[in-house]
């Protein structure tokens, strides 16, 4: 995507905002509240000097939303929690469980004693290996995300708008944390971020496919590649890299990528954090 207008970005904040809110908003300015979230954008766009008021009211929320999360369970103790994590092993291919059931189990045992065996002897296993590696990849990501959507330069939308999950430097971007792919070239990772987006974008899934701006968060622990996972959980430092990162940061055309998914080009603005010990 190119880079938007200001009326565009204006837009698309205004309708990321929940409609009880976007009426909540609307009514501390005047504006008329009735009919649909459309109709209300439509008197709002225009209105003179209103990005602060709605990069202030849009921050509020969120804060409001941390502070719901905080209520269910402090920052301190949550990061306690995910410490408790010793070992990251999925057990199950992401994605491939139902598959795997339907393959090894299901179709293939035909008596009842041995699919009961089998499950309690080692699906159970696997299927716990697989729900704490994604409870442990829920609750960092959270973490991490709240830290960038508190930053003066992040404005975080306040409800799901495809492939948009915060405002920097003024534009839109889908916010992915993940960790360097396996085998990809650590100094050209370093030295070529552009490099690293462009892969990215190229190796995505098909069923999650999308060509949106996109900022990536990437982890990696040089000495110990396997062990990046507990580098998410460091969050002294992935914090502080994410606060450097983002007080420098500036989205401009140079920002973007053209790259090829299914025999058709796509262009996007990407940004690349990549975050090492």
């Amino acid at each position: 995507m190119p880079i938007f207008s200001k009326r565009e970005v204006r837009n698309l904040k205004l309708s990321s905002i929940p409609l009880d809110k976007l009426k909540e908003f609307a009514s501390t300015i005047g504006i008329d509240i009735s009919g649909t979230a459309s109709r209300i954008i439509i008197k709002l766009i225009d209105v003179p000097n209103i990005d602060k008021k709605i990069d202030d009211f849009m921050k509020q929320q969120y804060n409001l939303k941390i502070q719901e999360r905080k209520n269910l369970i402090s920052d301190e103790d949550l990061k306690k929690e995910l410490h408790k994590v010793k070992d990251f092993s999925w057990g199950v291919i992401q994605g491939q469980l139902d598959q795997k059931i339907q393959t090894e189990y299901v179709r293939k045992i035909v008596r009842y004693d041995e699919l009961v065996n089998n499950v309690k002897s080692k699906l159970h296993n696997e299927i716990t290996s697989y729900v704490i590696c994604t409870w442990y990849n829920h609750w960092t990501t959270v973490l991490i995300e709240e830290h960038i959507s508190q930053h003066p330069k992040v404005v975080p939308t306040l409800k799901n708008i495809k492939g948009i999950d915060i405002f920097v430097d003024g534009q839109p971007f889908d916010l992915k944390t993940t960790y360097l792919p396996k085998d990809y070239d650590v100094e050209d990772a370093i030295k070529n971020p552009k490099n690293l987006a462009k892969w990215m974008y190229e190796n995505q899934g098909a069923q999650r496919f999308g060509a949106d701006n996109r900022l990536f968060v990437v982890l990696l622990d040089k000495n110990n590649p396997q062990e990046s996972w507990k580098l998410k959980r460091n969050f002294d430092l992935v914090f502080s890299k994410i606060d450097e990162f983002f007080d420098k940061v500036h989205v401009s055309t140079k920002d973007e990528i053209i790259f090829t998914y299914g025999k058709r080009t796509y262009t996007a603005i990407a940004k690349v954090l990549l975050i090492t010990n």
